[in-house]
């Protein structure tokens, strides 16, 4: 058995060893002020509202779906890596990595949202493609549901079960001057710093400029994250007319990502929860640059007038890796096929659109018109090495093995996908009695042309360009100020989704796929929606039951030739709960559960199959107690429950239910008039060994959870 320690680092001792001293130079009453508004300010919430696309910024309750945000603080206080783990207090959402590198996918209601259909800002094709660091973002948006009428279809084709939104920082009403020092797992040390200013008659012009570093080995074993970031927001407020620029980059390196562990036909038993059994050459480095530029006019107090538009170029490489256990008591296996995958990406969106607002006889409306445009070049290719012997409990570590079979230009990609999303959008909100009654009514003309390239030369392999009108209806019933009950019914047109260079499943006579990258034809969607909120004061609550019926997806082996493409047809129902704000003076809840229930029809056999990596279960319960008796002191506490997922589709293989404790404190005091704040958590208190997920779009495949992780930070604000 091996022990280990974990120290402070010295910058959390040195700062708390100051706080006496700094307290007692401090006038009382000042000291006082002091730390009950930086505890105050440090509460992290949950906002229930956000961006509603084509609608504009709305509050939950009147909107006919589920939205909410976490914003910046919660953010400071978790101390999260990437944004996966800021979606982890959410109880319908849960995270995982596509094959053999670290692209988190998130699943929402059953359906996957790649990291590519993230949004920013409102806009798709902006947001870093694998990794995304929170640092960078002052909100982290969640929409249950189809969202393709409110923001277009997602150029990656996912996002049906829900959608994220990413809000950059700029600068708000207050001047802003803040530097934190962090330490997270085995030496994963960094800094960070945050500067907000307003200028000008009225404060009319802000600046926001923020940036961080992060390096060093996290809690599992030999795995390596390096994160760079810098941000900057330019806002102009003039009244009539408003204008702001974002622009960030971002850079992630990733040594020895601890891969996924593909099936064969059994379940293996756990490694140690901090067990590591990547190849040492593996790696992920990322790189992007990205940005917004967002534009709004008020023709008058109930007309605005509004554009935006961004951009990304990003450019990434790695040699990822996988291990499939072939042997269910030695943990024998082999490494499947490591891989080097260069990808480089242009996008670029636009839109604009008119909002305005009147009244007609009884009713009153809201008109929402515009269009938006998505262009996208992505350039990559592949060579997947030589399978060799190794083992799940006890790695071998060898050389990148032989080329099997490779595809595309490495040195210099061309083009392999080229998109363009076109759409043009018009609804009508009419409020009847006084807005105790709201319908939505829309429709989006959707346009999807994509032109795919052969590996082999470069030559046009697959192409298509289809359209269609999709309709959206939507139903806000408010009896009182504090109930709203809603309905909808959307169509959506999606993206088909790309066949994957991934060779085949072991237990398939190592066949590989014979369409690699092939882009499949569009498909359509219907969702079903009832539900109701209910706000008590600082409390937000949400009930949501939903259908959501789409064509599936998937390889099949016809006469010996594998092939990826559309299979039966996939049908999600569930049950969706939130709560969240402050249930009693200084004691905040965020906390919900979700119930899917998804499966497959299988069209050729009739059968119903299991929907892979769907828990049946999932819930969430995240507490602050800001303590009475100790002032400035908060402690934190969250607990995740995630229920049995099936790891194959006849449903004979699961994976356990799984639960993990986080436990952690905060304390502010007041340092020479300034406020500084210390946090400590540790994830998964009791080192749980758990696998996570067994999702993957292409094929199943094992996440083991994180071990125990410590994470230690100080902030000061000037």
């Amino acid at each position: 058995m091996r022990y280990r320690h974990t120290c402070l680092p010295a910058f959390v001792i040195a700062v708390a060893l100051a706080g006496p001293a700094a307290h007692a130079q401090t006038a009382e009453d000042d000291t006082d002020t002091i730390i009950v508004t930086a505890q105050r300010d440090n509460a992290s919430e949950v906002l229930n509202g956000g961006d509603a696309g084509v609608l504009g910024d709305k509050a939950a309750e009147d909107l006919p779906f589920s939205i909410r945000a976490f914003d910046e603080r919660l953010i400071y206080n978790q101390q999260p890596l990437t944004i996966g783990d800021v979606l982890d207090n959410d109880p319908t959402v849960r995270t995982t990595y596509g094959f053999g590198n670290a692209a988190e996918q998130f699943v929402i209601r059953g359906f996957a949202l790649y990291g590519d259909d993230v949004g920013v800002n409102g806009l798709y094709g902006i947001a870093p493609r694998q990794l995304i660091a929170p640092e960078l973002f002052q909100q982290v948006q969640v929409l249950n549901g189809a969202s393709a009428f409110l923001n277009g279809a997602a150029p990656g084709g996912s996002g049906l079960g829900g959608s994220v939104n990413l809000q950059l920082k700029r600068a708000g009403a207050d001047d802003l001057a803040r530097a934190t020092a962090s330490f997270v797992g085995e030496g994963h040390a960094g800094a960070s710093f945050d500067v907000a200013r307003r200028f000008g008659e009225g404060g009319a012009f802000g600046v926001r400029v923020n940036g961080a570093y992060r390096d060093g080995e996290v809690s599992i074993e030999r795995e390596d994250r390096r994160t760079q970031v810098l941000g900057g927001a330019f806002d102009y407020d003039g009244g009539a007319f408003r204008a702001v620029l974002d622009l960030a980059y971002q850079g992630v390196r990733i040594d020895s990502l601890r891969p996924k562990v593909t099936l064969a036909g059994f379940i293996p038993a756990l490694p140690a929860s901090d067990a590591n059994y990547a190849q040492d050459y593996t790696y992920t480095d990322l790189e992007d640059i990205f940005g917004t530029l967002s534009l709004e006019y008020d023709l008058s107090d109930s007309t605005l007038l509004y554009a935006k538009a961004g951009a990304r170029e990003g450019d990434e490489e790695g040699i990822y890796g996988g291990i499939t256990v072939t042997d269910p008591v030695t943990g024998d296996g082999t490494s499947g096929f490591h891989s080097f995958i260069p990808y480089e990406q242009s996008n670029q969106a636009i839109e604009a659109g008119l909002r305005t607002r009147f009244a007609l006889g009884p009713t009153t409306h809201e008109i929402n018109a515009g269009g938006n445009a998505i262009w996208q070049e992505d350039r990559t290719a592949y060579d997947f090495f030589s399978p060799f012997d190794t083992n799940l409990y006890d790695p071998v570590q060898v050389a990148p093995q032989p080329t099997a079979f490779a595809g595309g230009d490495l040195d210099d990609p061309f083009p392999i996908t080229k998109r363009e999303l076109t759409s043009l959008f018009a609804s009508d909100t009419i409020g009847i009695a006084d807005d105790l009654v709201q319908v939505i009514a829309g429709i989006r003309y959707q346009r999807i042309q994509v032109d795919g390239f052969s590996y082999f030369g470069g030559a046009l392999d697959t192409s298509y360009d289809e359209d269609r009108w999709t309709p959206a209806v939507g139903l806000v019933f408010q009896p009182t100020e504090r109930l709203s009950l809603y309905a909808n019914y959307i169509e959506a047109l999606q993206q088909g989704p790309t066949a994957p260079t991934n060779p085949a499943e072991p237990d398939e006579d190592d066949l590989i796929i014979t369409n690699p990258g092939q882009v499949l034809a569009p498909r359509v969607s219907r969702q079903y929606e009832v539900g109701g909120k209910l706000a008590l004061g600082p409390v937000f609550a949400t009930l949501g039951l939903y259908r959501i019926e789409r064509p599936g997806e998937g390889t099949f082996n016809d006469g010996g030739v594998l092939t990826y493409g559309y299979l039966g047809q996939a049908r999600h129902q569930g049950v969706e709960f939130t709560l969240n704000g402050e249930v009693a003076p200084g004691l905040r809840l965020i906390t919900g559960l979700a119930l899917t229930d998804a499966e497959i029809d299988d069209g050729a056999t009739g059968e119903s199959l299991a929907v892979i990596g769907v828990p049946e279960l999932a819930i969430n319960a995240n507490a602050e107690w800001d303590l009475p008796f100790l002032r400035g002191a908060t402690l934190t506490g969250r607990v995740t429950h995630t229920g049995e997922q099936a790891a194959d589709t006849s449903g004979t293989l699961t994976l356990d239910s799984w639960t993990t404790v986080d436990l952690g404190a905060r304390y502010v005091f007041a340092a020479g008039g300034s406020p500084v704040t210390l946090r400590l958590t540790v994830d998964n208190v009791f080192d749980e060994s758990y696998w996570a997920s067994a999702f993957d779009v292409f094929r199943p495949g094992l996440l083991q959870g994180a071990p125990r992780t410590v994470k230690a930070s100080a902030s000061i604000a000037f």
